[in-house]
């Protein structure tokens, strides 16, 4: 396993995370509670150290199979990351609202901290801005949280830069989590920013909702309300298509090395300086040990140079 030093928060963070949106079990198919549970601790046995969540998975699903899953592992090994401030209740689902009120911040960090089973929180994130509560309000809460050792470091997630130096008026942001992939590189700037100011960032969506997998080769049949179809829009045309182009030169790469697509998706991100961490959605064993093998090999500059070429030629992430 690669890991990179954090500059705001000082942390060593491994290259690649243990991302968990899938596993709250609403909006990506059926999961299978034990072997997800599993997946978290062979990614952490492989040497992840860091675990991310967020309360709105599943309402609450995902934080609960987390905490259940680093029961049996050394605490001060790992680096547990949630999220507040995006709510769904019976009466929005599936619409979430938005809320980083002083008040919901307490109610949410000690509903995070009973799912996680943990004394405290790594890095809290803001999952999205509120246009509704000014930033001083929500940095307010999350300072004393800080003051008080409930959470150890602040997060923005979905921020702009310009929403970034508004929160850092009031504390300082040591890490953000913004969409990033080898299929959608829109973020670069805003990370590319976020880096040379210490603020280094986690990247959700790191393989494209699983489409940088390799694993799915024809336009699938997904339920109208799977966030593959909602959240994310790789899986229409004409980007499918287009996708399943930069695929044929991932084959040949992967070829390269005796590897998987998804290995050469992680691995390209991590070439990045600007990407501290990819977070990766794993519900087996299985998957867990094929993407943290993703380091087993180094992309040489002309295949990088070949795989950037094509995406550019596609017109894919850009």
């Amino acid at each position: 396993m690669k890991y990179k030093t954090f500059k705001n928060s000082g942390l060593s963070v491994s290259c690649l995370a243990s991302g968990t949106w899938a596993m709250g079990g609403r909006g990506y198919g059926e999961i299978d509670h034990q072997k997800a549970i599993d997946a978290i601790r062979k990614m952490v046995e492989l040497g992840v150290n860091l675990i991310d969540t967020a309360p709105c998975y599943g309402w609450g699903a995902s934080e609960k199979l987390v905490g259940e899953a680093i029961q049996t592992l050394d605490r001060s090994k790992i680096i547990l990351s949630t999220k507040c401030g995006l709510i769904n209740t019976p009466y929005q689902d599936p619409i979430m609202g938005r809320d980083s009120s002083f008040k919901n911040i307490i109610r949410e960090v000690e509903a995070s901290l009973y799912n996680l089973q943990t004394e405290y929180i790594d890095i809290y994130f803001i999952h999205w801005p509120d246009p509704k509560t000014p930033i001083a309000e929500t940095m307010s809460a999350l300072n004393l949280l800080k003051s008080q050792g409930k959470i150890r470091h602040i997060g923005v997630s979905n921020f702009s830069i310009e929403q970034i130096e508004e929160a850092m008026q009031y504390g300082q942001i040591d890490v953000q989590q913004p969409p990033y992939s080898m299929v959608n590189q829109k973020a670069t700037e805003l990370m590319e920013w976020g880096y040379a100011h210490g603020i280094d960032s986690l990247t959700y969506g790191s393989l494209g909702s699983g489409i940088l997998s390799g694993a799915i080769r024809k336009l699938p049949n997904f339920d109208k309300d799977d966030i593959r179809m909602t959240f994310y829009d790789f899986y229409r045309e004409p980007k499918f298509s287009k996708i399943m182009k930069l695929l044929e030169t991932m084959d040949v790469v992967a070829a390269n090395h005796n590897a998987s697509v998804a290995q050469v998706a992680i691995n390209w991100s991590s070439t990045k300086d600007f990407v501290g961490t990819a977070l990766v959605g794993v519900n087996t064993p299985q998957q867990a040990m094929e993407n943290c093998a993703a380091f087993d090999f180094t992309l040489t500059a002309e295949e990088i140079a070949t795989l950037e070429h094509t995406m550019k030629e596609l017109e894919i992430g850009y």
